[in-house]
Parts: structure tokens; C-alpha cells; sequence
């Protein structure tokens, strides 16, 4: 009987660390990649990057463009911007970052490096459906080619309610590209609460892809400086 070289029990070997290695479930997945995490002096955050397949992004109603609300949370700050007046203005005060009425808002129609600056640092705006119109006309230029148009607060929306959410949510948004990223947590967040978010997501992506999960190339979580580790789908 043919005995085995050790080169080739060695290839065998890895091969089956390798097998190991690769995650059976979602859960397994976010567990290699905090583990595998080279310790840092900094709160790392942790993402998944998307690849999609068979679309053809260069016609925008086939791109991903939505938002999630995350059950366990983003695990970081989420910096969010109110546009109202009124009651709803001093409601706002006890949730947003900032609140801006209808005369900020025309300075910052007057100041674009300010606007800017603004785009820049806000994760979400929020804003009474009255003001639309005049965000559009100010900001417009500023907030539509970033993604971060305001989510309008309808007359009968609590925005105590919608900037509470918002700030547990991330943005989808593939643009034309096949491959883009998103937060699911922290990395103190713990494996079950990051395949929780996880989970959400997929299941989002699934529903609104024309083929569901044959549109999906590949989905990988990491943390900020750690290796990737792909997610069954």
C-alpha cells in the first residue's frame, strides 16, 4: 500500500484548517473575524463589505439605496441634524445633535463651505415636510450628491420617536458600484448582537434584489484593522 508523502499530509492538513476555518453560519463568521482582530488601543468598529452580481448598476433603479434600523444598534454615535420650527424644534432638542430652523437653514443656502462641513459630519437629517421644499432650494446641491437628503417628519411623526430610530440605523447605498460597506457594530458589542444586525441586513438585501440571493457575490465582516471573514449566505 502507497503510504501518503508528508507533503502531501501536509497539504491535506491545511486543507483541513482551512475547513475549519471557513464559517458555517453568520454567527461563526462575525466570531472569526473578532477573534482574528489584532488587539488595537481604540474601539474598532465592525463593517461588512457587499458584493453584488448579474445588475446592472449603471441603471440607478437596480442600485441599493435603503436604510436599516439595526436591532442591536450601530454601536457608535450617529450624529443627527433636525430642520423644524415650533413644538417640534424643542422636542428635537432632547434627542438631535442640532436643531435648525427655516432661518439656518437659509444661511447655510449662503455659506457653502459651511454646508459642506455640515454634510460631512451628519450621519442623518431629519426634517418637518414643510421645510422640504426649502432644503431642496438650499441645500439641495450639497445633500442629494451625498446620499443625505432629510427623511421628512410628517405632521403626525413623534420626531422624538424618528431621531431615536435613526439612530440606530445604517445606510445601504451601492451606487454604481458592485462591491460597498456598511457598520453592523462594535467590536465589544459581542458576537450574537453584530449577527443579529447582520441577519437584518441580509434579509433586507434578499427582498428588495431582483434575484435575491443570486444577485449576492459575496458578503465579508471585519473590524476596522482586522482580516475579512466571509458570511454565508
Amino acid at each position: 500500500m502507497r503510504q501518503a508523502s508528508p507533503v502531501s499530509l501536509t497539504r491535506r492538513s491545511d486543507l483541513r484548517t482551512t475547513e475549519v476555518k471557513m464559517a458555517d453560519t453568520i454567527q461563526e463568521a462575525v466570531t472569526l473575524a473578532l477573534d482574528d482582530a489584532p488587539e488595537r488601543n481604540f474601539r474598532e468598529t465592525v463593517d461588512i463589505a457587499i458584493n453584488l452580481r448579474d445588475l446592472d448598476l449603471n441603471d440607478p433603479s437596480n442600485r441599493i439605496d435603503e436604510s436599516v434600523v439595526l436591532p442591536a444598534g450601530t454601536g457608535q454615535e450617529t450624529q443627527i441634524v433636525v430642520f423644524a420650527e415650533g413644538e417640534t424644534a424643542v422636542r428635537a432638542e432632547e434627542v438631535a445633535d442640532e436643531v435648525l430652523d427655516s432661518d439656518d437653514l437659509e444661511d447655510l443656502g449662503d455659506d457653502d463651505d459651511r454646508a459642506k462641513d455640515l454634510a460631512g459630519e451628519t450621519d442623518f437629517f431629519v426634517a418637518e415636510a414643510n421645510l422640504m421644499q426649502d432644503i431642496g432650494r438650499y441645500l439641495g446641491t450639497v445633500l442629494g450628491p451625498r446620499g443625505k437628503m432629510p427623511t421628512p417628519l410628517q405632521p403626525d411623526d413623534d420626531v422624538v420617536d424618528t431621531v431615536n430610530r435613526m439612530k440606530n440605523t445604517v445606510q445601504l447605498r451601492s451606487r454604481d458600484r458592485r462591491t460597498f460597506h456598511t457598520r453592523v457594530g462594535a467590536e465589544d458589542m459581542g458576537a450574537d448582537a453584530i449577527s443579529d444586525n447582520i441577519d437584518v441586513i441580509i434579509r433586507r438585501l434578499e427582498a428588495d434584489l431582483e434575484k435575491g440571493p443570486l444577485n449576492i457575490d459575496g458578503i465579508y465582516v471585519k473590524t476596522t484593522m482586522g482580516p475579512a471573514k466571509e458570511v454565508p449566505v
